[in-house]
């Protein structure tokens, strides 16, 4: 979640009770890396064959403007540019694969956490699956403008959950929504736990681990920089200095271990732990124009009840 907005999301405030202050947004203003975000995975629509996520709304939803800019201008192809574009792709196309999963298992709520310009409850393939968009109300506010912009409808399966988590829970914003907190659940939160305090981030995974056999969660999250290398710590540094000149600087650190140990304590009986290698081998095999995740900042981690 992101604070009290997007980037994808929310993020500080989070779940939690109402004591958070908002330390990393202009109060009012919608995230500026759940845009940055957008357009990289609508740059992986046009310059990376084939395609990881194949998301045919993403060139359209970032806006005019910024379509024409990218499709003039991608400057989205040096090295660090490729290994982020791969991971954000390689992050929804994981979270919407576990989806397609859960809703196999019967799962039919799906909860996009900090959903920023998140395109799936557009171009939604389950026929009966309610999609819930949790968001700060500014965020959602603007991406409704994209979205009337791009001419892009709103279907009836689709439900925005505004909640700002310096005056809300998860729960107050759910109430008027229509979610059945007795009926299980998949949730994704891609892009939001590294701006959380960690009470934030534990509070929203205990809020799902609550939820019926057969709910779930795929998150991404930043580990420990003592575990990285001195490259890698240099990758992380560089990204850490843009997100926190867009205001959304990053907090929270885990070690994916302890972190598997902490999701089972709560009460999710299954976890899986996916860095580079097994995302690559999961998502990047054998491809002939050299598009990974490398840098060792990209961390994947689902867990179900």
């Amino acid at each position: 979640m992101r604070g009290v907005q997007s980037g994808a999301g929310l993020r500080r405030g989070c779940f939690s009770v109402r004591v958070l202050p908002n330390l990393n947004m202009q109060e009012g203003t919608f995230s500026k890396t759940a845009q940055r975000v957008a357009i990289r995975r609508a740059a992986h629509q046009l310059l990376d064959q084939p395609r990881v996520l194949d998301d045919p709304l993403a060139l359209r939803i970032i806006g005019f403007e910024a379509e024409e800019e990218l499709r003039s201008n991608p400057r989205e192809d040096h090295a660090f540019s490729r290994a982020f574009r791969a991971f954000m792709a390689a992050r929804s196309r994981y979270a919407e694969d576990e989806l397609a999963r859960a809703v196999g298992y019967g799962v039919t709520q799906y909860v996009v956490l900090g959903a920023g310009l998140d395109t799936f409850a557009y171009r939604n393939p389950h026929p009966g699956l309610r999609v819930f968009e949790v968001d700060h109300p500014a965020t959602q506010a603007w991406k409704r403008e994209q979205l009337q912009a791009a001419g892009i409808a709103i279907p009836s399966s689709l439900t925005f959950v505004p909640v700002d988590f310096e005056q809300q829970t998860l729960a107050d914003g759910f109430a008027p929504s229509g979610f059945n907190e007795n009926a299980a659940a998949f949730f994704s939160w891609l892009g939001v736990t590294p701006y959380l305090t960690r009470e934030a981030c534990m509070t929203t995974l205990s809020f799902i681990a609550k939820m019926p056999a057969d709910s779930g969660v795929v998150f991404d999250f930043a580990v420990d920089p003592a575990l990285l290398n001195a490259g890698q710590r240099m990758a992380l540094g560089a990204l850490s200095k843009r997100v926190a000149a867009a205001g959304e600087p990053f907090h929270l650190f885990f070690h994916p271990e302890k972190l598997q140990d902490e999701l089972k304590s709560l009460g999710f009986h299954r976890t899986e732990f996916l860095q580079g290698k097994e995302i690559n081998a999961r998502y990047f095999k054998d491809r002939e124009d050299g598009l990974l995740v490398r840098g060792g900042l990209g961390h994947l981690m689902g867990a179900w009840m």
